[in-house]
């Protein structure tokens, strides 16, 4: 009796030393899965700024999503399409563009960006040469194993 009473307490000991192994190594493969998500946005952030200031239409269709819409600081709701004819054509360039990401949180395949960017604008846009403070918020989705630019918004500081 009291072999089985032994075995019985040993076996549910190994159940949950092996429960408690298993969560342990799920939340560090989570946070390593967020980390490498918060670099690589990161980095597609920087490579969209890049983007903008080379004019450079043809990255800025690989970083953004075939649905990826726009609340723009003119305050129109623009698409990709919208967004790239103005690239090509001359209307919307931005130089100097310096963005400061503040705030950056991963959600699994979502990744919600903040922060605030200095423009000047160029080309044929409204405020040419004019240089504002901006505030946006970018999602960034993982899409068919990649991340990509779903929406974002961004709009100009007013001055005091």
């Amino acid at each position: 009796m009291r072999t089985k009473l032994t075995c019985a307490v040993g076996f549910v000991l190994l159940v949950g030393l092996a429960a408690l192994c298993a969560s342990a190594q799920a939340q560090p493969a989570d946070a390593t899965n967020d980390k490498r998500a918060e670099e690589e946005v990161r980095r597609l952030n920087r490579e969209e700024v890049e983007a903008f200031l080379h004019e450079d239409a043809k990255a800025m269709a690989r970083l953004w999503s075939d649905d990826f819409v726009v609340t723009n600081p003119l305050n129109k709701f623009v698409n990709k399409q919208q967004v790239l004819g103005m690239v090509q054509s001359g209307v919307l360039a931005i130089a100097p563009y310096e963005r400061r990401i503040e705030y950056l949180r991963v959600y699994g395949d979502t990744v919600i960006v903040a922060g605030s960017e200095d423009v000047t604008w160029g080309g044929r846009m409204p405020n040419v040469g004019k240089t504002e403070h901006l505030r946006f918020t970018g999602i960034w989705m993982r899409q068919q194993g990649r991340w990509q630019e779903v929406a974002r918004h961004a709009n100009i500081v007013p001055q005091p």
